[in-house]
């Protein structure tokens, strides 16, 4: 029986390199995004096997809309894959935008569980999967991690909810909380300064997007009595930082 795969911010990244994983292991996707052309590239890629829909994670009329036109082969949604998240600057709280913040809680709070509640009927009759990807922002603060690290800590927590809210239902959810991985989500972050950029790769061989859609994959095709509560992730190179001080 094919299964479907429902992926959240499929343009770039984690959600990218998922759709390509699943895709390839004979599953059908439907990958969501905001650009357009680069969702057409991935229906190109690998044709009727992902339906593509583009609107904003954060537009609750459209999120509905694009759910009530999927075709019928993808109607049945086995796996939720919540990916579609964003952190805005690594600014202190104190010289930090309102307006910033409020883009992250709407992304990756909001969004997500408005989803999440929408398919949730299709998931329990399909005795399905929700793979919610968090970060280690979600277990460590650092400077500048305020509300990203907040939301992320609220998108783990509402995992282990769900998780006991969906008891006895057969679905299973998950908490993947990835390190540093190179994507073209750090060049945001870095403020599309390049350099910034690689100088904070250079020697350390983060994670890959296909690193992490290969254990998307893997927790979303264990054996159905098998549940992965929370996993995190990071490459070798990354570990735990010590306490600050400021002395007089």
């Amino acid at each position: 029986m094919t299964k479907t795969a429902f992926i959240t911010g499929a343009t770039s990244g984690f959600g990218k390199a998922a759709v390509q994983r699943f895709a390839r292991a004979g599953w059908r996707v439907v990958a969501t995004g905001r650009r357009a052309d680069r969702l057409q590239a991935l229906t190109d890629e690998f044709g009727a096997g992902v339906h593509v829909a583009a609107f904003d994670i954060r537009d609750a009329a459209a999120m509905q809309a694009a759910l009530e036109a999927l075709p019928t082969a993808f109607r049945d949604i086995d796996l939720l894959l919540n990916n579609a998240g964003l952190a805005q600057g690594t600014l202190p709280a104190q010289r930090a935008s309102l307006d910033d913040w409020q883009t992250m809680i709407d992304t990756n709070i909001t969004a997500l569980v408005t989803l999440t509640r929408a398919l949730l009927p299709r998931l329990i009759e399909r005795r399905g999967a929700i793979i919610n990807v968090s970060s280690t922002a979600a277990n460590y603060p650092y400077a500048g991690g305020n509300v990203y690290g907040g939301s992320k800590a609220f998108v783990s927590q509402f995992s282990l909810g769900l998780r006991a809210d969906l008891h006895g239902t057969g679905v299973r959810v998950t908490a993947l909380e990835p390190g540093m991985a190179e994507t073209e989500f750090t060049l945001v972050r870095t403020h599309g300064d390049q350099n910034a950029s690689d100088a904070l790769y250079k020697g350390a061989k983060p994670m890959t997007a296909d690193d992490i859609a290969n254990t998307i994959h893997w927790i979303a095709t264990l054996p159905p009595h098998l549940n992965i509560n929370r996993l995190e992730m990071m490459p070798t190179s990354q570990s735990f930082a010590g306490f600050q001080i400021a002395r007089e």
